[in-house]
């Protein structure tokens, strides 16, 4: 990191070249701190489905080159005047989003990842700025990169024994799971099932255990079973064997289903209780096939989820400090082969459970 004389600083990062998601290296300029930013020298970065989406222009045309990433760990290496949360040498981490409106009735409530105000909640990565919150405009750049810069009011404080790589992708994955948990009332004592047991499922499996439920993950893999044991799952249901669904039926009280592909949702509502609720946090594009006629016999509920707000992201790190809650993670290095292939494995389901870029290390 180095500062022009402009006092931006300039970043080094791995980008998006163009719709193809393939990486190179690039170097462009964050803005100068303000009074109340602080400036963190990003350590490890996840690698979350959601920046291949992105990345290859699959949720909409991109702006390239594009430096994607918000499961970002890492330093505070300098702070802005009016800054109270933060000081240099604080472990600090940033999610999916670096701003919002503050003023509408959900960034009120805690809740800015609903932001509702002038051009919503801005995304760490791809997001147009607007004037009014940051003139000069923009396209905001992600963690895929050497430093970042953010308002202290979306920063999350990190423990110092959680700055680990495995941490990193709690910022996204980890929030996804607690805040619908706390929402929709997950308690100790309650039946929760997983479905896929993918980034977000493994660790909907840690944090339903911690807060006292017996887990039941749900997979069409036979090969998945030890997998789901190892991770605290008293129970595993082969999606695929009619006996073992039929034996399962009304057992739930909750489902979190987090498979983000096209699948049978009447299979899963047929294991809740009367009165469950299953909470969808996949992001399918298709149909989900489910009639009002599904529900109103025994009723049930289908809610959705989008990852969390600032107060729920502190709570969520604090908790997992507290029960020894990381990820399952393979580290890669900051070089576009590297994470061109963690890219290509995670579209085909081929990591145990999230990978994080080495990017101190390697950038």
């Amino acid at each position: 990191m180095s500062n022009n004389t402009n006092n931006t600083i300039t970043t080094k990062c791995l980008a998006c070249k163009d719709a193809s998601g393939l990486m190179m290296r690039h170097t462009f300029q964050r803005r100068a701190i303000g009074p109340a930013d602080v400036h963190i020298s990003i350590s490890y970065s996840g690698i979350c489905h959601s920046d291949i989406h992105t990345g290859k222009g699959e949720w909409g045309p991109m702006v390239y080159p594009l430096c994607v990433g918000h499961e970002i760990l890492g330093t505070v290496v300098e702070v802005g005047s009016t800054v109270t949360k933060f000081a240099v040498g604080d472990r600090a981490g940033v999610g999916c989003f670096t701003d919002s409106c503050r003023t509408c009735e959900e960034c009120v409530a805690g809740d800015e990842n609903y932001c509702s105000g002038p051009g919503g909640n801005h995304l760490t990565y791809g997001s147009k700025q607007t004037e009014e919150l940051h003139p000069g405009g923009g396209v905001t750049q992600g963690g895929y990169s050497s430093d970042i810069v953010v308002d202290e009011n979306y920063v999350i404080k990190v423990p110092e024994k959680m700055h680990v790589a495995a941490t990193a992708p709690l910022l996204c994955a980890g929030v996804t799971c607690y805040s619908p948990f706390r929402h929709f009332g997950v308690k100790a004592g309650m039946t929760l099932g997983v479905a896929g047991l993918g980034g977000l499922g493994h660790m909907a499996v840690k944090i339903g255990k911690a807060m006292g439920c017996t887990v039941v993950v749900m997979t069409r893999s036979e090969h998945k079973k030890e997998s789901a044991f190892a991770l605290g799952a008293s129970k595993v249901i082969v999606t695929t064997d009619d006996d073992q669904m039929a034996e399962a039926a009304k057992s739930l009280d909750m489902i979190y289903d987090s498979i983000a592909f096209k699948h049978d949702v009447k299979q899963y509502l047929g294991l809740l209780k009367t009165s469950g609720t299953m909470i969808m946090v996949g992001g399918v594009p298709d149909v989900l096939g489910v009639s009002s006629f599904d529900l109103l016999p025994r009723r049930l509920s289908i809610v959705g989820s989008m990852i969390g707000g600032i107060r729920e992201t502190q709570e969520m790190i604090d908790f997992c400090a507290e029960h020894d809650i990381v990820s399952d993670i393979e580290l890669v290095p900051a070089t576009p082969e590297a994470v061109d292939v963690a890219w290509e494995r995670t579209i085909n389901a081929d990591v145990k459970y999230r990978f994080v870029i080495d990017t101190k290390a390697t950038l």
